[in-house]
């Protein structure tokens, strides 16, 4: 404690006295000025260490097609360049080999693409498990779009996302034209639930029970964004209860989705009843000023897609149906293959011992 020199009172250190009401909001801000500058450091340097191996790679490449030397040149190449540069990592051979495969891939400049933006590790999962150049664009854009981690992108492409995606049929261009084609993006054809311990017949009540103790990979297969806000919520209307079978809000879109599920056929009364509840959230449970329109999804077993077409394009609801899919292997079968973390390791072992 030191003395005040105008009372000559002691005063206390600088870190013990008061504070303005308004230095919480200062050091806040200042935080967060550090997080994003800290953040767009780390981009600016990925992003010209992939602009480097690009370069590399195309250095390679037309090395390779002039001279027309062979991969024993590329396994020297490692060596000296690990030899030159000790303290630098992502010199072995098999990146070398990811550099002109990426070279390959994406002639155009890279860091004008999505893939450009993407962590080594990512690209290299895209080059290892696709082909086709659209394919490659979709998971790079939706990677980059919703920063997806390498073992969600791994766990993307395995389910076949770009084959599921947006393909339900759905009524959105008539009842949301505006923005339309990313309300579709959220939805998929068919859902895959393997994760669920069901086989043979049950009910709905039983796949509803299975998915909300599962909730956190059903989270994940229905996709980024969607958050569960409960099961058979009730909705109170000129003095009876009627209750749906699950809500969900989706947060990027400001949106309540109503989940309906059949485990059999899903018809074109299945669809009017799911329309009742999108409007009965609307009116009673939605902000309007805070949340857009309410959407439906009608999941069952299979769909007549001609017959639920029609019904969507009767009804003022945004809604689309869709299917889903669950392995009919028997539990013992199911506990004998290895997990998606198990495939990750193994594969990720493999990539650190040809490094």
């Amino acid at each position: 404690m030191t003395k005040n020199n105008t009372t000559g009172r002691p005063s206390l250190p600088a870190q013990q006295q008061p504070l303005p009401s308004w230095y919480g909001d200062l050091l806040g801000e200042i935080k967060q000025t550090v997080s994003q500058a800290r953040i767009r450091a780390q981009r600016a340097v990925n992003t010209e260490l992939i602009q480097m191996y690009w370069e590399i790679g195309h250095q390679i490449l037309r090395r390779q097609r002039e001279e027309g030397w062979g991969t024993k040149v590329v396994t020297r190449l490692a060596a000296d360049l690990k030899t030159t540069f000790p303290n630098q990592r992502g010199f072995s051979r098999t990146n070398l080999m990811y550099m002109q495969q990426m070279a390959r891939t994406w002639p155009d400049p890279i860091v004008q693409q999505p893939v450009g933006q993407l962590p080594w590790g990512h690209i290299t999962v895209l080059m290892r498990s696709l082909k086709n150049p659209d394919d490659l664009d979709f998971y790079a854009t939706e990677a980059v779009r919703y920063g997806w981690s390498r073992g969600w992108l791994e766990h993307c492409i395995a389910q076949g996302l770009h084959l599921t995606q947006g393909a339900a049929p759905c009524n959105f261009e008539a009842t949301i034209p505006e923005g339309s084609k990313i309300v579709q993006d959220i939805t998929k054809d068919p859902y895959r639930l393997d994760f669920l311990s069901l086989d043979g017949e049950y009910t709905e009540r039983e796949l509803e029970d299975a998915l909300v103790a599962n909730i956190v990979r059903f989270l994940t297969e229905l996709g980024v964004g969607f958050a569960f806000m409960g099961r058979q919520v009730p909705l109170l209307i000129g003095g009876e209860e009627y209750r749906m079978d699950l809500l969900f809000y989706h947060v990027r879109l400001r949106r309540y989705v109503v989940v309906e599920l059949k485990t059999k056929d899903a018809l074109p009364e299945h669809v009017g009843k799911l329309g009742f509840y999108v409007t009965a959230v609307d009116q009673l449970v939605r902000d309007p000023e805070q949340d857009n329109e309410t959407l439906g999804i009608l999941i069952g077993s299979k769909h007549n897609r001609a017959a639920v077409q029609m019904a969507l394009q009767s009804n003022n609801s945004p809604m689309a149906v869709s299917t889903y899919s669950i392995s009919s292997l028997t539990p013992e079968m199911r506990a004998l293959l290895p997990t998606e973390e198990d495939l990750s390791r193994v594969a990720q072992d493999v990539l650190d011992a040809n490094a």
